[in-house]
């Protein structure tokens, strides 16, 4: 797990990562912060063992550390946090030693974390999607009554 804690540890994410917190700050909906990050990852593995998918966890944790680090284009320029978050990605997994191919495979993950048509693919693109959605804490939401999420794809019960 050197890569992942190299992720972790990189001077760009964390400043992201930062930026993201404060300006989330006043939001009252789902943050988007390492908390949400590494429930995805965690929640990922752990698909990935029940589903009998292999994929190695450097790769999956990479992914979902970094699906999110997008949100401040969004926020500040209305560029969809998956675009930038796949942009923004290939910088610090070169700098935290992914090699070309996990680059482009996590990428793929990234930009296709929204996408329900992923949904049901068993590999990481599928994973993360699933992952991403599971990992809502609508059942714990202070805000559920506002939020513009349909019904039917809130979040409970704990799945995982």
């Amino acid at each position: 797990m050197d890569r992942v804690n190299n992720i972790i540890n990189n001077r760009r994410y964390r400043e992201l990562l930062g930026e993201i917190e404060e300006l989330e700050k006043e939001r009252i909906y789902c943050h988007h912060g390492m908390e949400h990050n590494l429930d995805v990852a965690r929640i990922a593995v752990m698909m990935a063992a029940d589903e009998g998918i292999d994929v190695q966890r450097e790769i999956v944790y990479a992914a979902a550390l970094i699906h999110d680090i997008g949100r401040k284009e969004q926020y500040i320029h209305g560029v969809e946090h998956e675009i930038a978050s796949a942009a923004i990605a290939p910088l610090i997994l070169e700098e935290c030693g992914y090699t070309d191919d996990e680059i482009d495979m996590i990428i793929a993950a990234i930009i296709n974390h929204g996408n329900e048509a992923v949904r049901d693919e068993e590999n990481l693109t599928g994973l993360i999607y699933r992952a991403d959605k599971a990992s809502r804490k609508c059942y714990l939401c202070k805000a559920a009554d506002t939020c513009h999420k349909p019904e039917e794809k809130r979040v409970k019960r704990i799945l995982y």
